[in-house]
């Protein structure tokens, strides 16, 4: 019920605004395709990106539904195992990841500027950061709120095992992104990337015991990529600072960040957030429904 409720209001009533301005640009309804850049060139790309970003408040709304009225949870419990959500954790991990990723795109930037094109123009680029600003975060957290808080509980509390949860949401996250059209250019290799970033971000959640640094970090990167370089061939056609220019090519910079960069980012929050128990908490049992409700708001102390 809950699954085929996120669905209809994330793939069909979401949809329904960026169908229905398809048409009115459309000649007929045959006439629209599949293809992410025409649809954007035919929209523009605020528009487009503003209607994408639109089906996943819409699938949102529809998660809250799920877990508020047929799951009778609130999303402080849906959200972590502490006694309230903490906004620092959030906050810490998106600045982080935020000055780092920016860092890198900067750094490539000056290393190879024939790869890069100045886009930067004030009036659709202030109107991309108001959408970015309010919707990002709401796409990325549907997306977090889905995998590693709906999927991964509720296979794990039919399992009883956490093991299970996590390789299934992890590989699903990537999974999802099969359809990106990065994948039609650089090919199924780089899902390496995306089924990389599934595993360490519900690595991030197991560990810490909550969706607050995923959440954090997940805002962060989509929100620097829309702002500081688009492509024709990524699935975020923004009006951002620099477009790459070059000819995309699978190579080790799909490696570099699942098997250098995230390593030590869990470093830094392991010892930040004095991490212990990895074993139990990576493959350990899984508390039932009414366990769960039961330590988050009963005299928890986790921090």
């Amino acid at each position: 019920m809950g699954l085929l409720i996120v669905f209809v209001g994330w793939q069909i009533i979401g949809g329904i605004p960026l169908l229905f301005a398809l048409i009115m640009k459309s000649d007929s309804f045959n006439s629209i395709g599949a293809d992410y850049g025409a649809m954007a060139d035919l929209l523009g790309l605020n528009l487009f990106f503003f209607l994408v970003l639109l089906t996943f408040f819409a699938a949102m709304v529809s998660l809250w539904i799920v877990v508020k009225f047929v799951h009778k949870l609130s999303f402080k419990n849906f959200t972590t195992s502490r006694k309230k959500v903490d906004w620092k954790r959030i906050i810490f991990s998106f600045v982080l990841w935020g000055i780092i990723s920016s860092g890198l795109v900067f750094l490539d930037v000056y290393m190879s500027p024939e790869n890069y094109e100045f886009n930067f123009n004030s009036g659709p680029f202030f109107v991309l950061l108001v959408i970015s600003l309010i919707f990002i975060p709401i796409q990325t957290s549907f997306e977090e709120y889905f995998t590693r808080g709906y999927l991964m509980q509720a296979i794990g509390i039919a399992t009883k095992k956490k093991w299970l949860p996590f390789l299934v949401s992890s590989s699903l996250f990537g999974l999802l992104h099969i359809f990106n059209p990065e994948v039609e250019k650089l090919g199924y290799g780089v899902l390496v990337f995306y089924i990389g970033t599934g595993f360490f971000l519900g690595i991030l959640t197991l560990m810490d015991e909550g969706l607050e640094l995923p959440l954090g970090f997940h805002a962060a990167n989509n929100f620097f990529t829309a702002i500081l370089v688009t492509a024709d061939w990524t699935a975020f056609r923004t009006n951002s600072i620099y477009k790459d220019v070059s000819e995309p090519v699978l190579g080790w910079d799909v490696l570099i960040p699942v098997f250098v960069v995230y390593p030590i980012l869990l470093f830094i929050f392991s010892k930040k957030y004095g991490w212990k128990n990895w074993k139990e908490k990576l493959f350990g049992r899984v508390l039932s429904k009414e366990e769960f409700v039961a330590l988050t708001d009963g005299e928890s102390d986790m921090a």
